[in-house]
């Protein structure tokens, strides 16, 4: 799905995607370079007309807001006990947080090495000095490697120029071991730690311009789905909704898609991979969503073909009403199990218990560059809720057998009070998962 140094690292093939439900755990999606409308099906179905591009509407990050998140993490590394001394940071959403610059993984390393003061290191191929100049937004010191050379010799040494030689490393969590052991072993006076403190502190609370643009990939993700609902005829496979929901969003000249679970397979939290065929009085579960220069929305619609039976419309209820729960215990200041703990007690007191028996799942999760990102809304979990903090809110019930329900919506925790959807609502029915 990735390519090598390539400029489409978060690049993935949504076809593949839309062909294997089963990858659907795997979902963190992401922009390509450019999203392509002529891609789209030549006749979408009417619901799909009014679909257009944001436009004007997005802003993307600015040089200034990269160089001012550099800032921010090297004065929480100086606020740490003990402090950090550098941090290194290989290709991902993280080097894409702090710099700007998407870059393929590859067995040729480029990191990014940030002191905790002065300007931040770039170790880069020397044959892809060229291209890295072209993505810097803010002043680095750039060293090269040859193809006979050692970058994390390079890294020691650049760091040894700046008069560190010794002292606390932290590593970014994604960054591949073989770096971590290599990096380790060319710079022995250094203690390598995870980068956690620094990286999700920063990554963990949003500014403002980060929700505008989470809300906007959540309005279009609504938008694409009430369009795919609207759609829906008896007969459809799970892969013709998927790329129906794959087509609006090119429409949108955007790149996003869906997990499509129909019937009894929706019992299955990420789905079967059993061919299924829509029919009447069949649960339609659409979870998916797509990315906003790069910020992501998750949403899941759970609806019904046709008229729910009783048993059916008594369970949404109860999803919706812990998706509530959740919502009042999403406050800053509380710990981030609570609010699982809140929810799941809505679920188990209305008989779907215990535990993990019928919602068989945590109740969320982070979210913001990455699709699944710290911090995470799991039973036991300790973070403390800050302002800023954006998660999934995605209670569900799952029936082996007959059924399965799941609300999904994108949430941020704010000072005062509960916390606020970032879609534009939730659920009103089975029949009107949009309103």
């Amino acid at each position: 799905m990735q390519k090598s140094t390539s400029d489409s690292l978060f690049e993935s093939s949504r076809r593949r995607f839309l062909k294997s439900t089963a990858a659907a755990s795997a979902w963190a999606l992401a922009p390509r370079a450019s999203a392509r409308p002529e891609d789209a099906p030549a006749k979408l179905p009417p619901a799909f007309s009014s679909l257009k591009p944001h436009g004007s509407r997005v802003h993307p990050i600015t040089a200034e807001e990269f160089h001012e998140r550099l800032q921010h993490a090297q004065k929480l590394m100086a606020g740490l006990e003990p402090k950090y001394d550098a941090l290194f940071v290989a290709p991902g959403t993280s080097l894409y947080y702090f710099t700007g610059i998407r870059w393929g993984t590859s067995e040729r390393l480029l990191a990014l090495v940030l002191p905790r003061e002065g300007d931040p290191i770039v170790i880069v191929p020397g044959f892809e000095e060229g291209r890295l100049r072209e993505k810097l937004h803010f002043p680095a010191e750039v060293r090269v490697w040859q193809e006979d050379e050692s970058p994390t010799k390079i890294a020691a040494a650049a760091l040894l120029d700046r008069g560190i030689r010794t002292g606390r490393l932290g590593v970014e969590e994604t960054a591949a071991f073989t770096f971590y052991e290599h990096m380790h072993a060319a710079a022995p006076g250094f203690e390598c730690v995870s980068a956690d403190p620094v990286t999700i502190a920063c990554r963990g609370r949003k500014s403002p311009h980060e929700l505008e643009l989470m809300r906007l990939a959540c309005e279009a993700t609504f938008d694409v789905f009430r369009a795919a609902f609207a759609s829906l005829k008896e007969g459809m496979s799970q892969e013709d909704i998927g790329k129906l929901v794959e087509s609006g969003f090119l429409k949108m000249d955007l790149h996003g898609g869906a997990l499509v679970l129909l019937g009894a397979s929706a019992a299955l939290p990420h789905g079967s991979i059993k061919p299924q065929k829509l029919k009447q009085g069949d649960v339609v579960l659409i979870d998916g969503g797509c990315a906003v220069e790069s910020y992501q929305s998750d949403v899941t619609r759970t609806g019904i073909f046709g008229k729910p039976p009783e048993k059916v419309a008594r369970t949404f209820e109860i999803v919706r009403k812990a998706q509530d729960a959740a919502l009042d215990a999403a406050r800053s200041g509380r710990l981030s199990g609570n609010v699982d703990d809140a929810a799941r007690k809505v679920i188990t007191d209305a008989g779907f218990g215990p535990d993990y028996k019928f919602f068989t799942h945590r109740l969320g999760h982070g979210i913001g560059l990455d699709g699944h990102e710290h911090p995470y809304l799991v039973r036991g979990s300790k973070t403390v809720l800050e302002a800023g903090m954006t998660f999934s809110n995605e209670p569900g019930i799952y029936i082996p057998g007959e059924f399965g329900l799941r609300c999904e919506d994108d949430m941020v925790i704010v000072a005062d009070g509960p916390a606020q959807l970032l879609t534009p609502g939730f659920a009103v029915s089975l029949e009107k998962p949009f309103g």
